[in-house]
């Protein structure tokens, strides 16, 4: 949102603002076609009728660092805390398919989350955490389907059914190619990768979220929230259809999908974005796919407030950032909420910042009203048209990357890429021009920063974990490995299932890297495809 006086004031998507809203706004408006009721088509005042009056929504914190001892006491503490659910944050080699002994992996060991390897960390990650009574997110793409294996194996030794287990992998590597990186595989394979653990978890794993489709990515490389919304409801089109094609029904598939938005200071235009997206996808599911169960039209999604917004000067400002962050995602009906802790522009959260980030969902829960109304700006003229306007642009980006032949196609275009790169250099225009204000950075600067003491991944951890590699691959049996392996490239180069076989291997104690490795090999890597 522009702050200059001088020029006019417009959204961040670019919608002009008005200082008054009325009747006129809503002209030729039809509130049953546009809001219907909360818990009922198409969506836009909330997916369920009561909302956050018989319960709020569920507080997940964002956690992963160093090795899986240090991120096991770290979740301890927050759920002692009151977290009523877990996120797990990988680090950058995990993310990416590789050991922590590998040669790309060097410098990045633990420093963005957690390094697993293997089930043997896995399994230390979770000890004394019961997980048929915890509810876990996994932040995790590519590798998705190693991940979730290693966390089923993790509760077959704890004695918890898989039908017990609970929580959603992200598992959205189209947005990968748009806007954070993290693939390995092109996307024909990455796709019938997904369509594979659709069909495993509705067997194998029946209450799991099998993805959580991203726009916050895309909005921290710079998407407006526009942007955000088109391209990530393009992105569960594409997912739809390709377990359509896997031969999947409708209505056994949507309802566990579940998607994942970013939340702005711009409280107004966030609340407009979330009602615009959930019409929007009750509309493309009923219309385009003819799902019938409620269930399946219905967008929940969980949210984050803006990481990118924070900032390393003057860091307690983003307490406030947080929590204006916050109240928009629950004024818009988020299932699911993390609160980034103020110290994060700086370096990973101390104890006591992760602390408050829980707190303020806390407050706003239990010490304000927002729990006592459903949908509590449904008619705001102002908000009613904002949310018009979001819907309008949405749809007109989907149409445009439907035009281009689908998701996967204008990725392979760089379209969606190219447009979020335009808008993220927009904002910085504005930024470094002081049209846009960011208190503390360029307006309201203090001579002299405060003294801060971040928290530091130790780096003798890369080391260590190493050692723990090294010690695996001498006591585990390397026969039995290498025949895993080799059933999982079978598998990889045929039709059949990748996900049984690939479980097998971990169970073997394949390491992650290997089993991506092996994957590599039939499968190839991605290039991406450069924009102008």
């Amino acid at each position: 949102m522009t702050h200059n006086p001088d020029t006019p004031r417009t959204t961040e998507s670019g919608f002009p603002v008005k200082p008054v809203y009325g009747p006129g706004d809503l002209a030729c408006w039809d509130p049953e076609e546009r809001l219907g009721e909360p818990g009922g088509y198409p969506f836009t005042r909330g997916v369920y009728p009561t909302m956050y009056t018989g319960r709020p929504w569920t507080m997940r914190q964002y956690a992963g660092f160093g090795t899986a001892a240090e991120s096991n006491a770290r979740y301890r503490q927050l759920i002692a805390h009151g977290s009523h659910g877990l996120s797990v944050a990988f680090d950058l080699p995990t993310q990416m398919g590789y050991d922590s002994d590998a040669p790309l992996a060097r410098g990045e060991v633990g420093k963005v989350g957690v390094a697993i390897d293997s089930l043997d960390d896995m399994r230390v990650l979770f000890r004394d955490i019961p997980l048929d009574r915890v509810s876990t997110s996994m932040t995790i793409n590519a590798p998705a389907a190693l991940l979730l294996l290693l966390y089923q194996l993790v509760g077959e030794e704890q004695g918890v059914s898989a039908r017990q287990l609970t929580g959603t992998i992200q598992n959205d590597v189209l947005k990968e190619y748009i806007a954070r990186g993290t693939y390995i595989f092109p996307p024909g394979p990455t796709l019938r990768l997904t369509a594979d653990i659709f069909r495993y978890c509705r067997s194998e794993i029946p209450r799991w979220n099998t993805i959580s489709i991203s726009g916050y990515h895309m909005a921290e490389a710079g998407a407006s929230p526009a942007q955000e919304i088109a391209f990530t409801l393009s992105n569960g089109i594409a997912y739809v259809r390709t377990a359509l094609a896997a031969g999947m029904a409708v209505d056994e598939l949507a309802p566990r999908l579940s998607f994942f938005f970013v939340s702005r200071t711009t409280l107004l235009e966030e609340v407009a974005k979330f009602r615009a997206a959930r019409r929007i996808w009750a509309r493309v599911m009923r219309e385009e796919f003819g799902a019938k169960d409620p269930k399946s039209q219905m967008l929940r999604f969980h949210t984050q407030t803006a990481g990118v917004q924070l900032t390393a000067q003057q860091p307690e400002v983003n307490l406030v950032r947080v929590t204006v962050q916050a109240l928009a995602a629950v004024l818009g009906g988020t299932q699911s909420l993390h609160t980034n802790s103020y110290d994060e522009a700086i370096a990973l959260p101390t104890d006591k910042a992760a602390r408050l980030a829980l707190r303020t969902q806390q407050v706003l829960a239990q010490e304000t009203d927002v729990t006592a109304i459903v949908d509590p700006f449904a008619g705001s003229y102002a908000v009613e048209s904002l949310t018009d306007a979001m819907e309008a642009s949405a749809v007109e980006l989907m149409n445009r990357v439907e035009d281009l032949g689908g998701a996967v196609a204008a990725i392979e275009h760089g379209f969606q890429k190219g447009e979020i790169e335009r808008n993220a250099y927009r904002i910085a225009q504005e930024t470094d021009s002081g049209e846009r204000v960011v208190v503390g950075v360029n307006r309201y600067r203090l001579d002299e920063e405060e003294p801060y003491q971040p928290l530091r991944v130790d780096p003798a951890i890369e080391a260590r974990q190493q050692q723990r590699l090294a010690e695996l691959r001498d006591r585990r049996d390397g026969r039995a490995v290498r025949s895993a392996l080799d059933a999982l490239r079978e598998a990889a180069s045929g039709t059949a299932n990748v996900l049984p076989p690939m479980k097998e291997a971990l169970r073997a104690r394949a390491t992650v890297g290997e089993v991506c490795g092996a994957l590599r090999e039939v499968w190839g890597s991605y290039e991406p495809t450069e924009t102008l």
